[in-house]
């Protein structure tokens, strides 16, 4: 995967890919401290792009922003322009858009808070997350020994840069030991999330998810509980232990990169049928139908140019 396009939006101005660049001494890449989004953009049926869900990607970032006490100098309005704008000036039809804030340099320091805010828009090819084959088989799940932030220990409703790195350590060590990709568990002991997606279980044809106490509030997740009401499938957010995915009909993992991936296997316990259910498949089918402009009543999800 290359994330190389044409042109990156940076500051309110379009910059060729090359010239987007940043001191090394810019605050976030010592800290961490900085907001993004991951948004994808699907081609539609008249062979032009569509984002989906920007509006609610906007809400979040700044949210984000809020919390972190940060004004961006954009209005949300000017974001989603730029996000538009971008796609567009890179002749994307399909592809992932990456706005992030982030300090540049100028103080060093825990304590520093005057450095400049930057703000870009950047976009890319990105296929499957977990793979095409996850997608129609299921990946595999390690429940990782790397516990997610205590809600108090981090805003955890806030998609902050280095909050991540909870998650590189817990995706690295699934990897290592042969597996697609980590469960994490919290504070509790309780199922969480995975390190870049929100987990379902199913049981006797209930699809329960936890609740948003101790994870991102998911935009997709919150798709994939829309689409459940409005097909008649009963969905529980509640609590529960890794041992659900055990005795589960059925698992999946969703995320605006991971879309609705299947999960088959978790600690080398076969989930189910050890393959995609039926109501994963079928969730799965109308989430990707509706992101490219197929499902009527989720239309209005979609932003064009």
């Amino acid at each position: 995967m290359s994330v190389r396009s044409e042109f990156i939006w940076f500051d309110g101005k379009m910059v060729p890919y090359d010239d987007a660049k940043v001191h090394v001494l810019s605050h976030t890449l010592h800290y961490g401290l900085g907001v993004f989004e991951g948004i994808r953009a699907y081609e539609q049926p008249d062979g032009t792009p569509g984002i989906w869900r920007l509006e609610a990607h906007m809400k979040r970032f700044f949210d984000s922003l809020k919390m972190m006490r940060w004004e961006c100098g954009h209005t949300p309005e000017e974001l989603t322009a730029a996000c538009l704008e971008t796609l567009a000036i890179n002749k994307f039809s399909s592809a992932y858009l990456r706005p992030l804030a982030f300090l540049g340099h100028g103080q060093m320091g825990l304590g520093a808070r005057g450095n400049t805010l930057h703000t870009i828009v950047a976009t890319w090819k990105w296929g499957a997350y977990l793979g095409e084959e996850g997608m129609r088989k299921g990946v595999r799940l390690q429940t990782s020994s790397f516990t997610r932030h205590h809600p108090n220990a981090a805003l955890q409703r806030a998609k902050i840069v280095g909050h991540y790195v909870n998650s590189i350590l817990a995706r690295y060590e699934a990897n290592e030991n042969g597996f697609d990709e980590a469960l994490m568990l919290d504070a509790r002991g309780m199922v969480a999330e995975g390190t870049g997606e929100n987990v379902f279980v199913v049981e006797n044809g209930v699809v329960k998810t936890p609740p948003v106490t101790n994870i991102l509030p998911g935009i997709t997740r919150e798709t994939i509980i829309d689409i459940c009401k409005h097909e008649g499938i009963e969905i529980r957010e509640t609590a529960f232990g890794r041992d659900a995915f055990y005795t589960a009909d059925e698992a999946f993992m969703c995320g605006s990169a991971a879309e609705v991936t299947p999960v088959r296997e978790l600690d080398r316990r076969r989930i189910g049928a050890g393959e995609r259910g039926p109501i994963t498949e079928r969730l799965q089918a109308i989430y990707l139908d509706a992101v490219r402009g197929k499902v009527d009543w989720l239309a209005g999800d979609i932003t064009r140019g």
